[in-house]
């Protein structure tokens, strides 16, 4: 059964004509298009994430995708062994837009107004403990498979584990302590936020499978990471925090999780995760020695990280890392 056939006898929409979407391979029927993607995660997972769609939809009709159930009123359709979600979007104008630091603060602003927190893709004041549980999971993992034989990847993972491993502890430990900050203020409640927050706002719409909820710092932290691993300047950064804080001005607590979840890296474990579970790590471990490159000008962003933002640490007393 191709996509069209399901479209047309599960969900009784008859496709006028396949449509390209920032890439993305969508059908349009009306005034709406279909996407039709793979449900890879948890059903709990993409549930909780649909019901957070539909509330920013309540607000963004037509800049947010939304899955729709299938004839028999179900949310998950089987084609070929495999389950699969279908997303419904309102034609608009899809021309991509510019979005800077007012335009993340208004949609964290609009997620605090979400009062429930989901169960499953919430992270909000969990992160420390999913740090030590990422990180131990990538020690056991390298040891487990770069032992077996003897590879690019292998070789790469082997050399910099020691740096990765001495970088995370000293995350962990930044955040432990900072765990016990008692300067926040209401910016510092829950929001919707993104998985990996890059230009999401700029793109044609949104994706309920990028979201999840967190605090606003995350998507802060994700940015600065995109844009200093893309070799942004420090005038871009500094536009782009001077503007979030224009409108949801960061506490002291917020500043110190921004330091320590720039200062994990997320990055690199990600990378990791791409080659630990392709058939071939080898294709990855370019990008994975690209990254532990350019880790002395991530460093040496983050070093000046609040001399950046105009953030004075001895007037608020915030702790820096001395051997950045």
């Amino acid at each position: 059964m191709s996509f069209e056939q399901l479209l047309f006898e599960q969900y009784g929409i008859r496709s006028e004509e396949p449509i390209m979407v920032d890439n993305i391979k969508g059908y349009k029927k009306g005034e709406y298009v279909y996407f039709i993607i793979f449900a890879e995660n948890k059903e709990i997972i993409h549930m909780e994430q649909a019901t957070l769609a539909y509330f920013l939809a309540e607000q963004f009709s037509d800049y947010i995708a939304i899955p729709i159930p299938n004839v028999q009123g179900e949310w998950f359709t089987s084609l070929n062994e495999s389950a699969y979600i279908v997303l419904q979007i309102k034609i608009n104008d899809w021309s991509r837009r510019i979005a800077g630091g007012e335009d993340l603060a208004q949609f964290h602003q609009l997620g605090t107004t979400y009062n429930y927190e989901p169960q499953t893709i919430s992270s909000y004041g969990q992160w420390r403990t999913l740090w030590i549980n990422k990180l131990t999971y990538f020690e056991k993992k390298a040891e487990t498979t770069t032992s077996s034989s003897y590879s690019k990847w292998n070789e790469i993972v082997n050399d910099a584990l020691p740096y990765i491993i001495g970088v995370s502890e000293n995350a962990i430990q930044y955040m432990q302590e900072s765990e016990q900050e008692r300067r926040f203020h209401e910016n510092d409640q829950g929001s919707i936020t993104f998985n990996r927050y890059y230009d999401q706002l700029e793109r044609p719409f949104l994706w309920p499978t990028d979201l999840v909820y967190d605090h606003p710092v995350r998507d802060l932290a994700e940015k600065i990471r995109y844009m200093i691993l893309n070799r942004q300047g420090y005038q871009d950064v500094s536009k782009f925090l001077h503007e979030y804080q224009a409108m949801r001005p960061l506490s002291v607590f917020s500043w110190r999780l921004l330091y320590a979840r720039l200062l994990y890296p997320v990055h690199i474990f990600d990378c990791m995760d791409t080659g630990f579970t392709s058939e071939n790590p080898d294709d990855y471990a370019n990008d994975l020695e690209n990254l532990l490159y350019g880790q002395d000008h991530y460093e040496s962003f983050l070093k000046n990280l609040y001399e950046m933002a105009g953030t004075d640490i001895n007037t608020l007393r915030l702790p820096v890392l001395h051997w950045l």
